[in-house]
């Protein structure tokens, strides 16, 4: 229960980020110590719950984080009407958050598009397929499916990519636990490591780009901290893996072909990411603008293809509708809770522990990974940029991080290891994780290490 207050707290600082970053500055009432202060934090260290314990109520997460969400706002109107309190703040703040949430909501809308549509083209068959027929011992598909993961996530996103290779895991092996355990570790690693150095590569580190915390330039200069620390742990854990061929018979299994224009749409996805770059940046247009005309020209393209090959070949609309609309409204549902604790006041709290008298920025940064294998990286960090607590800019690049990475230590801290966990049910669990648990903590602490020695000592990309 301590940890769940511990991750409330933080967790209203995210509020204000949502809200955030700056537009008004309106003093709002302080209702923490009311009737409806004591009701919302109760009512979101429940809902939480239920998010975290998902698997065992078997509940998707995104019904307590919608239902928390929206009714703690409600709750908060039903009470600045009852003491005839300013409700244009209401008003205002639920427009705030509306604003920043549906630019995220957006541009993961697209990213999602184009990775179904690459799926349905059988771009990622044809990658499972080549790995499993290389004839490799299990430690080389181990590092293959690792050094993939970490690469793919900063252009997809962390959780896709950890879905897509543990299916070549299952693929390789269905009952060797010697392999699928540490492999499955090894992907989920991998991926969060990788999305912290890209804004695309996890929810958080998109997170802290629109939010202005730093240039898309800025987030590459996490690359040397995210590499070595997934480095450290990946060695550890390949002396667990067997070095033996898996049994594997070629000959059963159809070579896959990618769909005609498969090639085109991996081109779009990538010069879609150049203009939500571009837009950002130079234009100073919201990222997913350039990711929503990226959308357009893939639909252009996609009429095209009908054109050619028939209607059957490729339509956009199977793609969106193939999207987890579950995870977009989980954060539409968690970002919004965290809101409203942010406008109740409970964050100004929490922030208290970034002043130097206290923790100060840096112990509290790393803090903040702990907290996220604990809760789950997207309310910490949303917490943190609600609070906005006075942060240099290697600071802000160390939290992302930190919450980025921070998720692996425990199974169900990231989106990635959950998703994992779907995949490899009964196999990949939480108890099979802790195990290896000591091994993520060792390579964290190496990528705190180079983040203080390249920043810190060296004042590279501070």
């Amino acid at each position: 229960m301590l940890k769940v207050l511990m991750s409330l707290l933080l967790v209203s600082v995210a509020a204000f980020a949502a809200g955030g970053g700056g537009g008004e500055h309106v003093q709002n009432p302080d209702i923490t110590m009311t009737w409806v202060g004591f009701a919302c934090l109760l009512i979101f260290a429940v809902g939480y719950y239920f998010v975290a314990a998902e698997e065992q109520y078997e509940i998707d997460k995104a019904k307590p984080a919608l239902f928390i969400g929206t009714f703690m706002f409600i709750l908060i109107a039903i009470y600045y009407a009852m003491n005839g309190l300013d409700m244009n703040l209401i008003h205002i703040q639920a427009n705030h958050l509306i604003l920043e949430i549906a630019g995220i909501f957006f541009f993961l809308f697209v990213a999602m598009t184009y990775i179904e549509s690459l799926i349905h083209m059988g771009v990622f068959d044809r990658l499972k397929y080549n790995l499993v027929t290389k004839g490799w011992t299990y430690r080389k598909l181990f590092w293959a499916t690792g050094i993939i993961a970490f690469f793919l996530s900063p252009i997809a996103d962390n959780l896709t990519t950890a879905l897509i290779l543990a299916t070549v895991l299952i693929t390789i092996e269905k009952e060797n636990k010697a392999f699928l355990v540490p492999g499955a570790i090894n992907i989920v690693v991998a991926a969060n490591a990788g999305g912290a150095w890209s804004p695309f590569g996890d929810i958080t580190t998109l997170m802290a780009w629109t939010a202005g915390k730093g240039t898309f330039f800025d987030f590459m200069f996490l690359f040397p901290a995210s590499i070595i620390g997934y480095l450290v742990t990946a060695v550890i854990l390949a002396r667990f893996v067997p070095d033996t061929v898996p049994p594997f018979d070629a000959t059963k299994e159809k070579k896959p072909e990618m769909a005609e224009g498969a090639k085109v749409v991996m081109v779009l996805g990538i010069a879609t990411i150049a203009c939500a770059v571009l837009s950002h940046q130079i234009l100073h247009l919201p990222a997913m603008w350039g990711m929503m005309f990226g959308l357009a020209v893939l639909k252009l393209y996609s009429y095209k293809l009908k054109l050619q090959y028939g209607k059957d070949h490729f339509n956009i609309f199977d793609s969106i509708a193939k999207i987890e609309n579950n995870t977009l409204m989980f954060f539409f549902g968690i970002l919004a809770a965290v809101g409203a604790l942010y406008f109740i006041g409970w964050l100004a709290l929490a922030s208290v522990v970034y002043d130097p008298s206290v923790l100060g920025p840096t112990w509290s940064n790393i803090g903040v990974g702990f907290l996220s294998a604990i809760v789950d990286n997207i309310p910490v960090m949303s917490a943190v940029l609600k609070a906005s607590p006075p942060m240099d800019h290697s600071q802000w690049m160390l939290v992302t991080l930190t919450a980025g990475v921070g998720g692996s230590m425990i199974s169900f801290g990231s989106a990635a290891g959950v998703g994992v966990m779907g995949k490899l049910h009964g196999i990949y669990t939480f108890g099979s994780h802790m195990k290896y648990a000591w091994t993520i903590v060792i390579g964290y602490v190496v990528s705190v290490a180079i983040w203080y020695l390249q920043f810190q000592m060296m004042g590279i990309g501070a």
